[in-house]
């Protein structure tokens, strides 16, 4: 049976126990990953594998012998309760040894579930479990998760009290995030609020994301903004250590005026204008932001983006001047600049 991309998350986290498995395929090996983890945790509990109720072997392991997969499904362990049989790596050149395993599966056996990287509609493999009646097929997409979904990770992690801000955040986390880093951000969050009955804010799920060059970017930009010119060559020196390109420098200053300059221009005011911005901005960043847009006004904001694209230009041209002390220059110039925004 194929499941349909709704159904499919609904199976994920409730897969039918009398079923005699299922298929998961995608381009993306991280995401198939997670929901295969997912449905056979639902299966076989947390300690299927230690109590042996798992058993695991790869596509090329089948092949060399077509007999393991169906001896594994008949195979009775130590322990009571239900029991996994699982193929990783798999694809077409499996689906000869796989069809007989399916064809003598019966009540009490072991479920087999196989993933699979992406197969196209005429797939043998796909037909194979498309066509039981008693198994299921579910294509796992590139698109993020649903807010149904999040819901169901932010429960399973224990987090039931969120800011509605908070939750937004995280939505906005998915579209851009790998699956695997988002699943641990939440799980995280979920021990950092082990025990509290507070509600989960904005800066709990911040302190909880991955760390990487964004938070030194996020310094050197609100240095610049808000005219602390003696911190940016500590900062820009910290970044050129981790492998920041004087280009990806200047594409970051770009982004973050041009919001400054949106944000400037609304006529409802910088809060009114931060507050349109896509992707949203939360909490004490978002707080920040206004604050930098109301202080440099929409003149001085234009002024700052001609000097931005003067230095972009620059270092996308053939001259000789070196990158680093150009984008230096720039920062400290801007700082300037809005230091005599008042004249």
């Amino acid at each position: 049976m194929k499941l349909t991309a709704r159904d499919a998350a609904a199976y994920f986290r409730k897969p039918d126990p009398n079923a005699a498995g299922i298929l998961i395929y995608g381009s993306d090996a991280m995401r198939v990953a997670l929901k295969r983890q997912e449905v056979i945790k639902a299966l076989v509990g947390p300690d299927g594998e230690e109590e042996m109720r798992l058993t695991r072997m790869t596509g090329a392991e089948l092949r060399k012998d077509p007999a393991m997969l169906g001896d594994a499904i008949k195979a009775q362990g130590f322990f009571p309760g239900p029991r996994v049989a699982f193929v990783e790596e798999a694809g077409d050149s499996v689906a000869k040894a796989i069809t007989p395993a399916l064809a003598d599966w019966a009540d009490g056996d072991a479920q087999i579930i196989v993933t699979a990287g992406q197969l196209a509609a005429r797939s043998t493999l796909r037909k194979l479990f498309e066509s039981h009646p008693r198994a299921y097929a579910a294509g796992v997409y590139d698109d993020p998760p649903s807010r149904d979904e999040i819901e169901g990770h932010l429960r399973d992690a224990g987090v039931a009290n969120i800011s509605r801000d908070a939750m937004d955040l995280i939505g906005a986390y998915a579209r851009d995030m790998p699956p695997g880093d988002l699943r641990q951000t939440i799980e995280k969050l979920g021990l950092f609020k082990l025990g509290d009955p507070t509600e989960a804010t904005v800066a709990d799920v911040e302190a909880c994301a991955p760390q990487s060059n964004e938070a030194g970017l996020d310094d050197l930009l609100n240095a610049v903004a808000e005219l602390k010119a003696a911190e940016i060559g500590p900062v820009l020196a910290r970044l050129y250590a981790q492998g920041t390109q004087p280009v990806a420098l200047c594409i970051a200053a770009m982004r973050h005026f041009r919001q400054l300059h949106t944000a400037a221009s609304d006529p409802g005011g910088a809060a009114s204008g931060i507050g349109r911005l896509k992707p949203p901005i939360f909490g004490p960043r978002r707080d920040r932001m206004v604050r930098q847009a109301s202080g440099w006004g929409r003149p001085k904001l234009e002024e700052a983006l001609s000097a931005i694209t003067e230095t972009d230009l620059t270092l996308r041209s053939a001259s000789t001047a070196p990158d680093r002390a150009l984008v230096e220059r720039m920062f400290i110039r801007l700082a300037m600049l809005g230091r005599r925004r008042g004249s």
